[in-house]
């Protein structure tokens, strides 16, 4: 669904700063940091101020007071927040957060206009300052495994970035239209790989596609740009979305492993690249990968990905497009960051006006020349075709003599969405209403149409329908709105997006959380045009597409945010800390929505929730793991010696003396698999230990539980966790209690820790089988 050319597209980013100094000037360089002062805004608790205080103000000034004797305060607030700012060294930050009554010390926000619409949706504003400062020398890599690069894409041009990296190891690869010296310090690396495609189809034919790093398809630039690309001034396309783009993380360096060609991505050349990855020093890899669902010890992006783990890569995949269909998710492994995909709060109205008065909303990036200022005739595809699947407008169904000088309504499936006006516009017809069917209910994305034309959901498409083959003389219109913000509700799940259960190991829950997906505008190719069609001439820098292919490289580049902010972080707390602060309802209480159903989505679709990377900067406290947990999980699997050694490439061999438990595998959600021929008449309890430990202030936290259905009951113990120091780690037991009575009935609750500054919620899932 995310790419026009029906490729299985991989996104793979790798991220993780390191410093590159030696040990002399890396303590040099931290003592420079610790008394280098920088702006914060400290958010107070004003409820909580001391009586001894008979004014806010002094109570802010004697909390500064407490940790600086020379900082000044810039501002205090008291209607957009209740505190103050002020500069502050890093140490000094770190003793006023630890005060009472301090809800939060944030590193200053830089504000600025946004394209993508996503850094503004997450709560970012352009903030490029969420990364430590350029003379850390800490430099996040970002690598890519997809269909290549535009190099010559303003998303990335490196104007403003220091040197590359000196622990860089990688090479920018020449080959067809493609120079060793076209990288820079933004793109520092770019190479392909084709080997094991060219054994399996033949050589690559490079009148049609680039045997490079080139990208002419457009997805790789895409996906690249939304992690990691510059930022840039007027950037939309054809108008639409207009602004200043920039990807998650503006200042990382991205580096680029083309592994998908025409006919597809073969594991034998994502292998390599995962190894060249490793090797090179990437940082992040993120693969956005399809395909068939099979054992970890059998998946090669799950083994790639285990040795990335390994070495301090998180990696982040795609959670697939094959929704909404329960157990339909890829890339399940505990140790991939996987990502399904939600809405933002924009849309790209068309209407479609009848002959009859009556107007439905559908979306569209339709630009060119406009239908004329008069209702037009109108007429149904499977009554302008002799084929018995006319009404998908498929090529050569659509007969001239019906359709010339109409607009069309054509059904959705099948074929791809641009594919469809296409024909239409082949076969002479001026416009064209998409409508969908039931597999696709009221999800709409936006297309770049050849002639005019707009989807509508399902709901529409009946009623136009019913208008179109009752009227005697139906005539219609579309009227293009442009670009609409403030769209709610948002986010919504996709429809599109991949499903749980986690039909590998069902005791890991799975997708472990949203990102925006649909309808993203990022980098393109300047070889293809907007929709993909080899009919399309049309080029242009910035292109707007969907799938969780677009969602992934949003979570790779707020994940390398935090691995910036926090370079001692292990991948698993990084992944804990989008997790646990990851929001599941609006700001008005309700539970996010599905667009499938038109319900409350559930963990089996948002997974932990939807990303709050503002939140996850200071998380409190963390789900972590280690390799040994990660071993220990493919124990309790039962994986044979030869099957673990498959994934872990060591010598390793389970302790026959130890008893392995998925339920006390450290993850940051739950997930209680069921076996109903196992449940006894009256109810059956499980239990599962989890550690968590302290990334933040000393705090208290106490711990909340919901649960959806009284037949599947949740408790704690210790119901309150206290925490003295930083990296101390406590552990608690969550005992499921399920009664015969909810059996075969998926059920959902939530574990939530507080200590009134910060919240670190678990979703839980009851499923059967």
């Amino acid at each position: 669904m995310t790419t026009l050319k029906s490729l299985v597209i991989f996104l793979f980013l790798l991220f993780l700063g390191f410093c590159h100094l030696s040990l002399a000037a890396l303590e040099n360089s931290r003592t420079l940091n610790q008394n280098k002062r920088t702006t914060y805004i400290v958010h107070m608790a004003k409820f909580r101020m001391p009586a001894t205080f008979q004014h806010h103000s002094h109570w802010y000034d004697s909390s500064l007071k407490s940790v600086s004797g020379s900082a000044e305060m810039l501002y205090t607030y008291d209607n957009a927040i209740h505190g103050f700012s002020t500069r502050l060294t890093p140490e000094e930050a770190r003793l006023l957060e630890s005060q009472p009554g301090i809800l939060s010390v944030m590193p200053e926000l830089k504000y600025e206009l946004h394209t993508t619409r996503t850094p503004q949706f997450l709560g970012l504003y352009g903030n490029a300052d969420m990364f430590p400062d350029s003379a850390s020398k800490s430099d996040v890599i970002i690598g890519v495994l997809d269909t290549g690069v535009w190099p010559e894409s303003k998303s990335f041009d490196d104007t403003g970035l220091g040197p590359v990296p000196s622990n860089w190891k990688g090479a920018c690869e020449a080959g067809t239209n493609f120079s060793s010296s076209i990288c820079n310090r933004k793109l520092i690396g770019a190479r392909y790989f084709s080997r094991g495609y060219e054994a399996t189809l033949g050589p690559i034919d490079e009148s049609k596609e680039s045997k490079s790093p080139r990208d002419d398809d457009g997805h790789g630039t895409h996906t690249a740009s939304t992690a990691g690309g510059s930022i840039v001034e007027g950037a939309s396309l054809f108008g639409y979305a207009n602004g200043t783009a920039r990807g998650m993380a503006p200042r990382a360096r991205v580096a680029v492993y083309k592994v998908c060609w025409i006919g597809g991505c073969f594991s034998s050349d994502i292998l390599a690249a995962i190894d060249k990855a490793i090797e090179d020093n990437v940082n992040v890899l993120s693969m956005s990968l399809g395909g068939s669902i099979s054992d970890y010890y059998r998946d090669s992006v799950a083994i790639g990905a285990f040795a990335a783990m390994e070495k301090g890569i998180l990696v982040s995949c795609s959670a697939g497009n094959a929704g909404p269909s329960s157990f339909s998710l890829s890339n399940v492994a505990p140790w991939i960051t996987t990502v399904g995909a939600g809405t933002l709060d924009r849309d790209f109205p068309a209407f479609v006006s009848l002959g009859n008065g009556q107007n439905y909303s559908g979306v569209s990036l339709f630009k060119g020349n406009p239908l004329p200022g008069k209702l037009l005739p109108f007429v149904y595809a499977g009554n302008a075709s002799n084929a018995t699947n006319g009404n998908l407008c498929m090529t050569g169904t659509l007969i001239p003599e019906k359709v010339s000088g109409k607009i069309v309504l054509c059904d959705r499936g099948m074929s791809a969405r641009v594919l469809k006006g296409a024909v239409v516009k082949e076969a002479g017809g001026l416009g064209m209403v998409l409508a969908n069917t039931q597999a696709n209910g009221e999800e709409l994305v936006a297309d770049a149409h050849l002639l005019p034309a707009t989807a509508v959901g399902q709901k529409s498409g009946d009623a136009i329908k019913k208008y179109l083959l009752s009227d005697a003389n139906p005539t219609v219109t579309i009227l293009f709105e442009g670009t609409k913000v403030g769209i709610e509700p948002s986010p919504v799940v996709a429809a599109f997006s991949s499903r749980g259960p986690n039909s590998i190991t069902p005791e890991i829950l799975k997708p472990d959380m949203i990102a925006p997906g649909v309808n993203i505008l990022a980098g393109w190719s300047g070889s293809v045009g907007p929709t993909g069609l080899a009919v399309d001439t049309r080029r242009v820098g910035f292109n707007i597409i969907s799938g969780t292919s677009m969602s992934c490289p949003h979570v790779s580049g707020l994940a390398a945010l935090l691995k910036a902010a926090h370079p001692d972080w292990s991948p698993a707390a990084i992944k804990s800390a989008l997790m646990t602060t990851a929001y599941v309802q609006y700001k008005g209480g309700e539970k996010l929505q599905d667009v499938a159903t038109g319900k409350a989505s559930t963990p089996f679709d948002h997974g932990a929730g939807h990303v709050d990377p503002v939140s996850a900067l200071n998380p409190g406290l963390v789900y972590d793991l280690t390799i040994d947990d990660y071993l220990g999980f493919l124990c309790a699997l039962n994986y044979t010696e030869s099957e673990i050694k498959s994934v872990a490439r060591r010598n390793f061999a389970c302790d026959a003396s130890k008893k392995y438990s998925l339920t006390d595998f450290n993850y940051p959600s739950f997930a209680v698999n069921i076996d109903t021929t196992q449940l006894a008449s009256g109810s059956t309890v499980f239990k599962y230990t989890r550690t968590l430990t302290n990334v933040g202030s000393p705090g208290t936290y106490k711990v909340s539980i919901s649960s959806q259905s009284p037949a599947a009951k949740i408790s704690v113990e210790p119901a309150v966790l206290s925490f003295t120091q930083m990296y101390e780690k406590k552990t608690y037991t969550a005992t499921f209690t399920v009664s015969s009575m909810a059996a075969g009935t998926n059920s959902f609750g939530r574990i939530e820790w507080s200590d009134e500054k910060r919240a670190v919620g678990s979703p839980v899932a009851f499923s059967w089988n």
